[in-house]
């Protein structure tokens, strides 16, 4: 593909959807310019010990460990069991945590709780978070500025406002395959004003695929699609976006 800083900050390879094909893609991926994949776990049970051995398995694939939120209601939260995945090489922050209320409020207080008991324990061992907010904005906004965590709000679909919020207190914007869609009006208006040093590149895979891949199973070499309509966007190159993404994930992951 001839782009070798692909930083693939944000994926799902343990998902089902890859079974049978994974032990085959994940070396392509690598091949074709895939430097580093974060794997992200959605539980502290089946998924996290999926992605920790998949994770020990390919030396560019790390991971994060977390409760998801659509998972508040069938896991309790134990800081001793994240922090001894925490003590793992391959552990380089606690996620994917957040909060959903695309599908239910009726559990608020549960994802509350759970996202900021998640905080506070990424704080209280120096990691950073990756944070899922799905159509709960205000209170997503409202812990963060609680808490102060390093970290990224992946997969962003807030406001011009609510980005200006994030990148005030020092957190990072994931940006993927959604800001090729044809609706994705207000995530082009942010994608232009981001600083270059604020930004990560995601794929959410095999979720959000981008244009022109739309209904297939997402990897992380169509992240190169993300990048150049970022790129289109702010009038530079495609390569500029890989690579500030890639420095910078570089930085939030691995301290480099």
């Amino acid at each position: 593909m001839g782009f070798n800083y692909i930083f693939d900050s944000h994926a799902h390879y343990d998902d089902t959807k890859f079974d049978g094909i994974r032990e085959d893609l994940l070396p392509e991926l690598n091949q074709n310019g895939v430097k580093y994949i974060i794997n992200n776990a959605i539980d502290c049970a089946d998924s996290a010990y999926a992605c920790l051995d998949m994770c020990k398995q390919y030396d560019f694939c790390y991971m994060a460990i977390g409760i998801h939120p659509e998972n508040a209601d069938h896991n309790v939260f134990d800081a001793e069991i994240i922090k001894k995945f925490c003590a793992e090489e391959k552990v380089v922050a606690i996620g994917e945590i957040g909060l959903d209320y695309y599908w239910t409020k009726d559990n608020r207080e549960t994802q509350l709780s759970l996202f900021e008991n998640q905080l506070i324990l990424a704080n209280e061992i120096d990691m950073p978070v990756v944070v899922h907010d799905r159509d709960a904005h205000s209170d997503t906004i409202q812990l963060l500025k609680k808490h102060t965590p390093r970290g990224v709000v992946h997969c962003f679909s807030g406001s011009r406002e609510m980005a200006n919020q994030i990148l005030q207190l020092g957190m990072f914007i994931g940006i993927g395959g959604v800001v090729t869609f044809k609706n994705a009006r207000k995530l082009c208006e942010i994608a232009q004003i981001i600083p270059l040093d604020r930004l990560l590149l995601e794929t959410d895979a095999p979720y959000l695929s981008p244009e022109p891949h739309r209904g297939k199973l997402c990897r992380s070499d169509y992240i190169i699609h993300a990048a150049a309509k970022i790129a289109e966007l702010r009038n530079t190159t495609t390569e500029t976006i890989l690579k500030a993404a890639y420095d910078n994930a570089s930085k939030l992951f691995f301290n480099k």
